[in-house]
Formats: structure tokens, sequence, C-alpha cells
């Protein structure tokens, strides 16, 4: 059993090595076809005047740039998105931090309980009822404060 474990985890570590050198292989030859556009450009670039030479090396630094900016304007996009995910996790949090400290100073131990059983119990009753409401028009001002509260 304890070979079989060795064999298994060496077998582990190879695939996991295996997986690494592909990885490493693609991302070799990805730089590589990145090297020869960058010297087919440069190649060019020696070709023209030296006028176009600048003006190509500024559109060059531009196109960089613009994509440098959309890069970090998605990045910050992300970060905002994840700070109100954060913010409104807190809230959640601190009201229910509130309410916990609330019910521990108001109700004794014995009444938390009930409280809690009757909550199961209110839920179940919601949860079975579909459909429409009926009810007398005078009714209407309870009824409408019910449901918000």
């Amino acid at each position: 059993p304890f070979l079989r474990l060795l064999e298994a985890q060496l077998q582990d570590e190879r695939r996991e090595h295996e997986e690494e050198a592909e990885a490493l292989k693609n991302e070799v030859e990805a730089m590589r076809e990145e090297l020869e556009k960058q010297q087919q450009a440069f190649l060019q670039t020696l070709q023209l005047s030296p006028e176009a030479q600048v003006e190509f090396g500024l559109q060059q630094e531009i196109t960089r740039l613009t994509n440098e900016n959309l890069d970090l304007k998605e990045f910050l996009e992300k970060l905002e998105k994840n700070e109100k995910k954060l913010k409104k996790q807190l809230k959640i949090y601190m009201k229910k931090v509130q309410d916990f400290e609330a019910s521990q100073a108001i109700v004794p131990a014995e009444g938390r309980q009930n409280e809690r059983n009757m909550q199961v119990a209110v839920q179940r009753k919601e949860k079975d009822f579909q459909g429409m409401l009926e009810y007398y028009k005078e009714d209407e001002p309870l009824l409408i404060r019910n449901l918000v509260t």
C-alpha cells in the first residue's frame, strides 16, 4: 500500500511537471512569435525616413498607452465592483450584529427560543399561501402597515 501511494504521488508529480513544461513551451513560443513581429516592425521602421520613423514610434507608443489605459480602467472597474460588494456585505453584517445585540439586550434566553420558534412557524405559513388575498376595505391601512413591517 505504501509503495502504491508513493507511485501514485510520483505519477501526479510527473503529470504536473509535464503540464508545467507544456505551458512553458507554449509561453516561449508565444514570446518567440512576438519577438519576430517586433523585429519585422523594427526592420520596416529602419527603411522609413527619419520623420516617418518618429511618427511610427509615436503611433506605437500611443497604441501601447491606450491598451495599458484600457487594462487599468478594466482593473479599476473590477475593484469598484468588489468594493461595492464588500460594502453591501458589511452593511448586512452590521445590521445582523445590531439585531443580535438588540435581541440579547431585550429578550431573555427563554423568550429568544420562543421567538425563534415563532419565526419558523411564520415562515412556514407564508410558504403555504398562494393566490389572491381577500380583505375588507376598512382593514386596508392595517394590511399595508403589516406588509411593510
